[in-house]
């Protein structure tokens, strides 16, 4: 584990070096916010929930998740400082492992900052704490498996651009195989189990559960094995 330390310190360091985590955090911020209040009705819904905060993160994510993914290998790739990298004493899983924390973190402490709008729905109303809690969670995990994948593609090319494009692309694909409008297409056409399944692989039906309240053994293995499958191919990409 002190082999991770120095890298994710780096790595996590490295964004405030630059303005562009900042204005990450504010675009994600008024974006988080401004779609809960003025296209979910947050305060019109007369609940003290937030319901109609979660539910706009797996397409909020889409695009500014695979905008810090891009970088964490394409980045090095491009500038040569790959090698200088794995000169160090350490792994390549270490190297993969303590990237994805610190962008993980960085993601995290955007998420964070978002709570006073749960404790100015807590001043209004009386929420579920453990459900506002589940649904945090549930955002940070969903948030580790973009992450994982963008990591993975910004490791095969050295173009951003073309990473963030990756990333957007599969991370469409996940979002789009649990989405209910379009499992209702392929239901149309393919028996009730296929397209359960079809959804069972998706993001979002495993996060709609945690913004419910109910934190299922089997969202947070599906989370965590996407994470760990994500990293794992990462980890053989940059060995070979």
């Amino acid at each position: 584990m002190s082999q991770l330390t120095p890298v994710f310190k780096r790595e996590f360091l490295g964004y405030f070096r630059s303005p562009v985590a900042y204005v990450f955090l504010i675009v994600f911020l008024v974006a988080s916010v401004g779609l809960a209040f003025f296209v979910g009705g947050l305060f019109k819904a007369n609940q003290a929930s937030l319901q109609s905060f979660f539910v706009f993160h797996p397409w909020l994510y889409l695009f500014l998740i695979p905008a810090v993914g891009m970088r964490l290998w394409a980045e090095e790739r491009r500038g040569g400082t790959i090698e200088l990298l794995f000169t160090l004493p350490l792994t390549t899983l270490d190297a993969v492992v303590g990237k994805f924390l610190a962008a993980w973190a960085f993601l995290a402490l955007g998420l964070a900052l978002t709570f006073p709008l749960a404790l100015t729905i807590g001043w209004l109303g009386n929420p579920d704490w453990g459900t506002v809690f589940s649904g945090y969670l549930g955002s940070a995990l969903m948030a580790g498996a973009y992450l994982a994948i963008c990591s993975l593609l910004s490791a095969l090319t050295k173009n951003q651009v073309i990473a963030f494009v990756l990333g957007v692309v599969t991370c469409l694909v996940f979002v789009f195989l649990g989405w209910s409008v379009f499992n209702g297409l392929l239901s149309s056409f393919l028996p009730v189990a296929a397209v359960d399944f079809i959804a069972n692989l998706g993001f979002i039906p495993h996060f709609e559960a945690f913004t419910k309240g109910i934190i299922d053994p089997r969202d947070l293995a599906y989370f965590g094995s996407l994470i760990a499958l994500a990293l794992t191919v990462n980890v053989v990409v940059l060995e070979r």
